[in-house]
């Protein structure tokens, strides 16, 4: 891995802070990062790390060989030894492949479009629950966390009853303030749910995800029960975090764009709903801060000279408002074609849940608007607090009234 850096170093601290009159967009010093030549350094983590920002510069990054997504600790390796889970995020070709191919199956286009009644189902139930409680309500608390939490949960074969427990040692987990030692434990606490959870599993299997796992893999001997708990735990995390960030902020980005919102709420056209979503995906970008990679030799990446064990941090916010992948990258435009956007990462590592997701997304959004069809900010918008300290970004809470 790098090296720490000197004690008073300056360099820039990722995630960067955001403007408060703006946001939603990413930090202005990003620009001047993809001007410049090469790729700048700053701290991550308590890392030194390299930081690519142009989206060309990044897509390349992502399938280029010499950087390895295994960006474990050789120290943390070492401790756990035979013990370590793997964890398929962080492990490349060909296993990288191998296991993730055991869990694609719930994730495919055709798998995740035919539960779409099951999760319009969930979004009529919490907006139910919001339109009889009458205004004002959270959209966090109240629609953007509970909609894609139960919706893994179902999928996982997770109890929702615990959502509370995961969702707490989640955020300790994702704090990019956090130290190594807090990250860790969240982690362990939350691997140690799981860990008990697939036991119960392996003992009476049920109709989903980690139960299928379990006696299709465990029980052939290509897969452990920690691999199968820590892996389950990586899909919890982003399965209800991103979504939920997503959901959320996407309402304020739509009640910033009453034009837009409008659309949404009138249109029968799925294709509008998913154009839309597509761009809140490019214009919004809330993993700001997760995907790393390491070299693994001397290399140049994106006009710079790096060293083996070098890390590499893709800046995904950057690349999405980059004027070389679209024109007026700042302007929120549903009709421009953003399906290329990064959203999701790129290459081989690509999000496994992105059909979920979208399918999520668009029947959450379009369902609240239409539900709730004068929706407002119940706040001045300068009263919202935003988790920019979080790995995944989000807001704390989205007063509305209708």
């Amino acid at each position: 891995m790098a090296a720490a850096p000197q004690a008073g170093t300056d360099l820039p601290t990722f995630p960067m802070p955001r403007d408060p009159r703006c946001p939603l967009a990413p930090p202005a010093e990003f620009a001047q990062w993809r001007d410049r030549p090469g790729m700048v350094e700053a701290m991550w983590r308590e890392e030194r790390t390299w930081v690519c920002s142009r989206y060309a510069d990044i897509r390349a990054a992502l399938v280029d060989p010499r950087l390895s997504a295994d960006t474990i600790p050789d120290a943390m390796k070492a401790d756990l030894g035979d013990t370590l889970p793997v964890l398929f995020p962080r492990i490349d070709d060909p296993e990288h492949n191998r296991l993730r191919r055991m869990m694609t199956g719930d994730f495919t286009f055709r798998r995740t479009e035919a539960m779409r009644p099951q999760i319009q189902e969930i979004v009529d139930g919490f907006l139910d629950r919001i339109a009889a409680n009458g205004p004002p309500c959270d959209i966090v608390r109240d629609f953007a966390l509970p909609v894609p939490s139960l919706v893994i949960c179902l999928l996982l074969g997770v109890p929702y009853e615990d959502h509370e427990f995961f969702q707490k040692w989640s955020l300790a987990g994702l704090d990019s303030s956090s130290s190594v030692e807090e990250k860790s434990a969240a982690t362990g606490t939350l691997f140690g749910y799981m860990f008990e959870l697939v036991a119960r599993k392996e003992r009476e299997p049920g109709d989903d995800l980690v139960s299928r796992l379990i006696t299709d893999h465990v029980a052939a001997g290509e897969l452990s029960l920690e691999t199968v708990a820590m892996n389950a735990v990586i899909m919890l995390q982003a399965g209800h975090e991103t979504s939920a960030s997503m959901i959320s902020l996407g309402t304020l980005t739509l009640l910033q764009h009453p034009d837009t919102l409008a659309r949404l709420r009138d249109t029968d056209d799925p294709a509008v709903v998913a154009a839309t979503v597509e761009e809140l995906m490019r214009y919004l970008t809330v993993v700001h801060s997760l995907v790393e990679r390491v070299a693994l030799e001397d290399c140049t990446i994106a006009g710079q000279e790096i060293r083996a064990g070098d890390l590499v941090l893709m800046n995904l916010p950057a690349g999405n408002w980059d004027s070389e992948f679209v024109t007026e990258p700042g302007r929120f435009d549903p009709a421009r074609n953003a399906r290329g956007h990064l959203g999701f990462g790129y290459g081989a590592h690509q999000c496994i849940g992105a059909n979920l997701a979208r399918v999520e997304m668009q029947i959450a959004l379009s369902s609240l608007v239409r539900r709730l069809p004068g929706l407002q900010l119940a706040v001045p918008v300068e009263q919202l607090r935003f988790q920019n300290q979080q790995e995944i970004f989000g807001v704390e809470a989205l007063p509305v009234t209708w």
